[in-house]
């Protein structure tokens, strides 16, 4: 068993992970309160979930077994809660505090992983075909020198919406034919 002093560092090192992954992907998020989605992230990127003793539904389980009724999320304290239970299943046969130390040491100085996170890639040709000064023909025309899209003004074939018939040549020449 460890000493008073450095169970107190472990839970408070365990309180700021519980905060790093508590504003993680909320704009909103003050750390205080945790939701389920970032109670299954943290227990995936701090190995507590193996998908052997720990699976995601033991995850979802307790944290809804920890949180308030009709709560959405949960405080620290709850955190705790759920850890001492995850602590239980995860290491088997170990006493509960030994299991909770052996939880927080997982925890220690993890962050929100963001491996594997979609990145816009440019393979092969991709930047070739994107590349609007190489464009000939009637392409190079919807196009200006910076590369940016003229629009519909960057179509020759425009249709003219004035109210006369296509291919009238004499379109807006009315007024001045009936007022001789």
């Amino acid at each position: 068993m460890l000493n008073a002093a450095c169970k107190l560092t472990m839970a408070s090192e365990a309180e700021r992970t519980f905060q790093r992954f508590a504003v993680f992907g909320g704009s909103s998020s003050s750390g205080t309160e945790m939701n389920n989605k970032n109670f299954s992230k943290l227990c995936k990127d701090c190995g507590i979930m193996d998908d052997k003793r720990v699976t995601s539904t033991d995850v979802d389980i307790v944290f809804s077994k920890v949180k308030a009724k009709n709560a959405r999320t949960i405080t620290f304290q709850q955190f705790q809660e759920a850890m001492k239970e995850l602590g239980q299943k995860k290491f088997k046969g170990k006493s509960p505090d030994e299991a909770l130390e052996n939880i927080y040491r997982l925890m220690e100085g993890k962050d929100p992983a963001t491996a594997g996170v979609t990145k816009a890639m440019t393979v092969g040709g991709v930047s070739q075909l994107t590349d609007t000064s190489k464009y000939t023909g009637t392409h190079k025309e919807r196009f200006d020198q910076s590369g940016k899209g003229k629009g519909i003004a960057g179509r020759e074939d425009m249709t003219d919406n004035s109210g006369y018939v296509s291919g009238y040549k004499g379109a807006g020449t009315y007024d001045k034919k009936g007022s001789n």
